[in-house]
């Protein structure tokens, strides 16, 4: 069974991008009851509550408590690590709820995201969040989502839309949305997995109808959140070429947030990131935008309403792997 994390705190879209919606309905609405009940609750029957609340240490509180009105779920791999990362392309609207895939005692390789890109396990644990209510449910993973191809990552969508999800996205249909949203013909990849996945990738790409006009990769097998960012900027910059439209960096385990600005302003084309791409393809799927200061991809998504980040400080610098793959 998958191991949820509620907080109060890609891209297969089932159906197209809708207008910003209201917060489904609580179960105490669904009762004609539902009022009688609410009188009755324990903390109405202290007529004086609401005044001493008003006037006294809790002045302050506000009567509901913000754990915001946009519900998105997220099924990650097992071993993701990067939690943080995803709440900081998320406005203060939005709640995320994260659930993982069961362990498996396998390094990070082709049987791994084959594994984890199960659409048998991905249903369990859609239907682990469904109990929430998200308004959206996202795989969060991009090599257990392009492992089997374009037609794969449909049918990994599919399945969680028939497992209850209102709507569904994955980090690699995410990423072909985001392309096709910017117009891009040709991209470059970085990525941090063996040369055996990142082929992977690039056929996914390809297969989507963009050139790959040139790949690296860091040949890692396990702990690819310790990567520190001087690492990727260096594969990015190897990675890129003068034809290419647009850079994508793979691995929704691999920070990226603090590098797609200056990235960008570098190379002087769009930074695409797992992470990025799958969390801007949730909240556009619900009608709201992702916030990112400078990134390329947000600030061309006009047909949403501008977000505040919320100040999530930036977390203590990771560990360097050991060696880099050419």
């Amino acid at each position: 069974m998958c191991t949820s994390v509620h907080h109060v705190e890609m891209s297969i879209v089932a159906g197209e991008p809708t207008a910003p919606i209201a917060a489904a309905p609580t179960p105490w609405a669904e009762s004609p009851g539902a009022a009688d009940q609410a009188a009755t609750a324990p903390w109405a029957e202290s007529p004086g509550a609401a005044a001493q609340a008003a006037t006294g240490p809790l002045a302050g509180v506000p009567d509901v408590a913000p754990v915001g009105t946009v519900g998105v779920g997220v099924i990650t791999p097992y071993d993701f690590a990067l939690d943080r990362e995803l709440w900081r392309w998320v406005p203060d609207s939005v709640t995320l709820h994260l659930t993982r895939t069961p362990y498996a005692p396998l390094p990070v390789s082709l049987e791994q995201a084959t594994v984890v890109g199960d659409p048998a396990i991905v249903t369990r644990c859609t239907q682990d969040l469904i109990t929430v209510r998200p308004a959206v449910v996202a795989y969060a993973c991009t090599s257990g989502s392009f492992i089997q191809r374009r037609a794969g990552e449909r049918a990994l969508a599919a399945s969680m839309v028939a497992a209850g999800a209102p709507r569904a996205v994955t980090t690699s249909g995410a990423l072909v949305e985001a392309l096709q949203h910017l117009g891009v013909s040709r991209v470059a990849l970085a990525t941090p997995y063996d040369e055996l996945i990142s082929q992977g990738l690039s056929a996914f790409v390809e297969e989507a109808g963009v050139r790959v006009t040139a790949m690296r990769h860091l040949g890692l097998e396990g702990r690819i959140w310790t990567v520190p960012y001087a690492v990727t900027v260096e594969i990015v910059r190897r990675c890129f070429t003068s034809d290419c439209d647009a850079v994508f960096i793979s691995c929704t385990n691999l920070p990226t947030y603090d590098l797609i600005a200056p990235l960008e302003a570098e190379l002087g084309v769009p930074v695409l990131t797992a992470n990025q791409v799958t969390l801007w393809a949730a909240l556009r799927a619900v009608g709201v935008r992702a916030v990112g200061p400078d990134q390329r991809l947000l600030s061309r998504s006009a047909d949403q309403s501008p977000m505040t980040e919320p100040p999530f400080p930036q977390g203590p610098p990771a560990t360097a792997p050991q060696g880099v793959a050419p």
